[in-house]
């Protein structure tokens, strides 16, 4: 399973969804331009050591990094749909797409996607941090595909 960050913003989520690939092994795509200085200290300080257990792959854009996913399903996480995660059938192969934390993905890169789902939350909030949605996202893929580390 792996999950992809499109053009991500803030240093701390990344790095905290590094150490999320690290704990449960999953690759983490990185969709530049990265919103902060890949050599910033808060990734690390996030990811701590954990950095050295997980694989990334970082793509120049959204093209390169399609060149990837090969038959792989593409299944964005979206606030903007109205299926849930819990309702979905994930499959281990799955890529689990996540927008950026201002702006989400663009209309035309989600059109692209095999998938749009979201993760039900209350309706007078509009989302959740990005680590705590890939963690969420992830833990249940995992579950579903009986894929997760014993």
């Amino acid at each position: 399973m792996r999950i992809a960050l499109f053009e991500p913003e803030i240093a701390g989520n990344v790095g905290a969804v590094l150490r999320l690939g690290a704990c449960f092994g999953a690759t983490i795509d990185l969709i530049e331009p990265l919103g902060f200085a890949w050599d910033d200290r808060r990734v690390r300080r996030t990811a701590m050591d954990y950095i050295d257990h997980v694989t990334i792959a970082r793509h120049a854009d959204f093209q390169a990094f399609q060149a990837t996913v090969g038959e792989s399903r593409l299944v964005l996480f979206t606030t903007k749909s109205s299926e849930s995660a819990y309702e979905f059938a994930f499959r281990a192969d799955d890529i689990l797409l996540f927008g950026k934390e201002s702006a989400g993905i663009p209309q035309e890169i989600a059109e692209t996607c095999d998938a749009r789902i979201r993760i039900p939350m209350r309706p007078e909030v509009r989302s959740m941090n990005l680590a705590t949605s890939a963690a969420l996202a992830l833990g249940e893929a995992l579950r579903q595909t009986d894929s997760l580390p014993r």
